[in-house]
């Protein structure tokens, strides 16, 4: 139905009903809808279709115009996106992956401590060197460790704002070649705190006292010793990870920092732990916590620790111990004790080791721990025999 000067109501066979303006440009007939008439009132069809009509009185075609604009305004929409937005969508796409809660608290901790309140809301195209180093720089020499992951999460978000057309050109936050040229290396200004550790020729005297003492607590902390894992492996050791018959406890990559599984030789001391906890089993974990179906409390070693009078110490700190004695007081190789650390392979004989069975010199090793752990330095030192070939060619 027309109205004149090329306005229309076009109604739809279903009975819905819109504005539409009819134009020739270039010698091509060209439809522009204006809308709804429940949204667009008839002045306001006119108004559209007048100002339609100069433009192809100018010789210029309204509907592509729109078109063209439309196309800005979800461009000008991408630029608005801010640091903060990004961030924000880069945590929620890959939290899912991260296994440890306290990493992803640290994400959203470390990024709205520092990086928030300096570019936050500032458009995530336009973070720049300055904006970073002014972040990253304060807290360089003072808290290096928090400094260098703040450096490589906000490295990951921008890069991620990059893949998805938010930003463009070289990424601000990057070290190599970059940022390596205006802050000197972490090594160089990091002051490394390391767990305190118990000396290793005290170790017997703290197992006799540890093993007087009854509780889950006191059993975990024996078997953390005895197979020098780390506490959060040993607290949240299940049962279906342990296998008594063959005297290992295999525990999963999704619980191990290296994200690698772990398969641990157990001596008969720590399988005398094992079952002495599977008398009193009541849930899936082999230190069950105190309440429902959980786990023994992470922070429950550590009490335990000040209870016996060495508060000073760490849980962690008997993986040290552990070092200590197979460096100083046995013969077994170093990649031996590495691997029984889970430590990451670091060059080609231990390559080369691991590419074989570990297992038999491990649970050697691992047997020689807990005599030591009973007898203390009486015994001298430990002897390894040789039996493959090292040569990782």
């Amino acid at each position: 139905y027309s109205d004149g000067g090329g306005l229309y109501l076009q109604v739809a066979r279903g009975g819905s009903k819109s504005w539409v303006y009819r134009f020739m440009l270039r010698r091509r007939s060209r439809d522009m809808g204006l809308g709804g008439i429940d949204v667009v009132s008839l002045a306001e069809a006119r108004e559209k279709a007048l100002e339609a009509r100069r433009l192809v009185k100018a010789g210029i075609d309204p509907v592509e115009k729109r078109r063209a604009q439309r196309t800005r305004n979800a461009a000008d929409a991408v630029a608005s996106r801010t640091f903060r937005e990004c961030a924000e969508k880069f945590i929620a796409s890959h939290e899912k992956g991260w296994r440890n809660p306290k990493h992803r608290a640290q994400w959203r901790n470390t990024l709205a401590t520092y990086a928030f309140p300096v570019f936050g809301d500032v458009p995530v195209d336009a973070v720049d060197t300055a904006m970073v180093t002014e972040v990253i720089e304060p807290i360089w020499s003072t808290k290096t460790e928090t400094a260098t992951r703040l450096r490589g999460r906000i490295e990951a978000i921008l890069d991620w704002a990059k893949a998805r057309e938010y930003r463009t050109g070289e990424n601000p936050a990057r070290w190599r070649g970059h940022l390596e040229n205006l802050l000197p290396k972490a090594s160089k200004v990091r002051k490394v705190k390391h767990h305190a550790a118990l000396p290793y020729e005290d170790i017997a005297t703290f197992t006799k006292a540890l093993r007087e003492r009854d509780g889950v607590s006191a059993r975990g902390l024996e078997f953390l010793i005895l197979t020098a894992a780390r506490p959060g492996e040993v607290t949240g050791a299940r049962w279906d990870e342990v296998d008594l018959d063959k005297e290992e406890w295999t525990v999963s990559g999704e619980r191990m920092k290296s994200g690698v599984m772990h398969r641990v030789p157990l001596s008969p001391a720590a399988v005398a732990v094992l079952c002495e906890m599977e008398t009193m089993r009541v849930n899936d974990f082999v230190f069950p916590g105190q309440r429902g179906a959980q786990p023994l409390w992470s922070d429950a070693l550590r009490r335990l620790l000040e209870r016996m009078g060495h508060a000073g110490l760490t849980t962690h700190g008997f993986r040290s111990t552990f070092r200590d004695w197979a460096a100083e007081r046995t013969a077994f190789p170093g990649e031996v004790a590495e691997a029984a650390l889970a430590h990451t392979v670091g060059n080609k004989v231990e390559a080369a080791y691991r590419r074989g069975d570990l297992l038999d010199k491990w649970r050697k090793l691992m047997e020689a721990w807990a005599a030591f752990c009973d007898h203390g330095p009486e015994g001298g030192v430990v002897q390894f025999r040789r039996t493959a070939n090292l040569d990782p060619d």
